[in-house]
């Protein structure tokens, strides 16, 4: 855990703001150089911390059938860690100036997800005040059946070990049975939505049920939140493919990948891109259809569901500003905006030193201060942002010149909505 603060006033009362790292419960940290916490802490008078934790098969391995009332909740070890993170805030911030009373939750990508659970944790309740989801929303998380049969695959590629040897095994064994154990399981039979194959365990009890599905949880209902996405998430994810980072994928190659993740829906699919994208190649058009159905289509399903407990508002953003690096061809792909929250763009080569881009990392990062110190992201550099709701559907575009669209993408949205019933 890391702690910045603008001094070490303790007798300050500031916003604390508490980062959860990406990497899908499976990977990453919060000590890159993107997420140095004291420019946003300088700039904006706020505490801000991040957040280790037990991840992969290190913190989501459920023994508790193989080891009883011992293990019982080895399946949410690391998501019990976030919690024990926000219990240290609370006890320990005010010697950093910081307000326990005052908290914000935030994380991108998996550390969305990680936010996602929180909100939907008795344990957590109270612990945090207002929260940031970006680009990670988590509908589902694991079954205790899935979990249990992901166990059994670890155990069995282990060669079926005692507990005390499982226990003593070598890091790097435990490391190689994550991939041979998550091959042997198969896919979710809700793809689209169930995600992290080590993760959470909605158990009845740590995690009571599933955070948005099929409608939001209840446990901190009241708590604000701010949930958005990138235009082109899934455009650094499809790079590594040459065809498509070439922009050489053949229409039948584009048509094969989407068959593979809309089924007997392919040819709607097809259609409506062609028709709403007609300049685009098939690569690009692969780009635009994977974002839309992989991400952004959790991020709208769960800002529809929280917004209807009409209880604490919610703000939907889409961070749509392009970055030219690389012949332009990434866009504005996931987790780019993260050096936009913590305003560290010169500590990555993510927009090539743009003018424009850094002035919009001053107005993400000051909206984003300003909504955990008032639980409203009111600030002037944006236009006034309409909570959400179903009928208009206000989202904030942060772009060059930041505006507010109403159901931007509509369209796809209802596709998509159709195509897995979320409508």
């Amino acid at each position: 855990m890391n702690v910045w603060t603008p001094d070490l006033d303790a007798a300050a009362k500031r916003p604390v703001m508490v980062w959860f790292h990406g990497g899908a419960f499976a990977y990453g940290n919060a000590n890159a150089p993107r997420l140095r916490g004291s420019r946003l802490a300088l700039q904006n008078d706020v505490v801000v911390v991040t957040v280790n934790q037990r991840l992969n098969i290190f913190g989501h391995l459920d023994l508790s059938v193989a080891g009883g009332e011992a293990f019982a909740a080895s399946g949410n070890a690391g998501t019990l860690d976030m919690v024990a993170a926000l219990a240290w805030v609370r006890d320990n911030i005010a010697g950093f100036g910081g307000d326990p009373d005052c908290v914000t939750i935030f994380g991108e990508s998996g550390g969305g997800a990680k936010v996602s659970t929180l909100l939907t944790m008795p344990a957590a309740k109270g612990l945090f005040h207002r929260t940031i989801i970006q680009s990670g929303a988590a509908v589902r998380l694991r079954t205790r059946d899935r979990a249990l049969a992901l166990t059994e695959c670890v155990l069995r590629h282990l060669g079926s070990p005692s507990l005390s040897v499982l226990q003593s095994m070598p890091v790097g064994d435990l490391l190689a049975a994550i991939g041979p154990a998550e091959q042997a399981l198969g896919p979710s039979p809700m793809p689209l939505f169930d995600r992290y194959p080590f993760g959470p365990v909605v158990d009845g009890q740590i995690v009571p049920a599933q955070p948005f599905d099929p409608e939001a949880s209840t446990v901190s209902p009241d708590v604000p939140l701010i949930i958005g996405d990138m235009k082109h998430e899934t455009a650094n994810f499809l790079a590594v493919v040459d065809k498509v980072w070439n922009r050489t994928l053949s229409e039948a190659e584009m048509e094969q990948r989407v068959a593979a993740i809309a089924g007997p829906n392919t040819g709607r699919v097809l259609d409506l891109y062609g028709r709403l994208y007609p300049g685009l190649n098939p690569a690009e058009r692969l780009i635009a259809i994977t974002t839309d159905c992989n991400f952004r289509i959790r991020s709208l399903v769960l800002a529809q569901r929280r917004a209807a407990l009409r209880r604490g508002p919610v703000w939907m953003y889409s961070f749509a500003w392009e970055t030219p690096v690389l012949g332009g061809r990434l866009g504005a792909p996931h987790a780019m905006d993260v050096p936009f929250t913590f305003n560290t763009l010169d500590l990555t080569n993510a927009t090539g030193g743009s003018s424009e881009a850094q002035a919009l990392a001053d107005t993400m990062s000051s909206v984003w201060a300003a909504f955990a110190r008032n639980g409203r992201p009111d600030h002037p550099s944006i236009p006034s942002w309409p909570i959400y709701d179903t009928d208009r559907c206000a989202t904030l575009v942060l772009d060059t010149v930041c505006r507010i669209t109403n159901d931007p993408r509509g369209e796809e949205r209802r596709l998509w909505q159709d195509i897995t019933g979320t409508l």
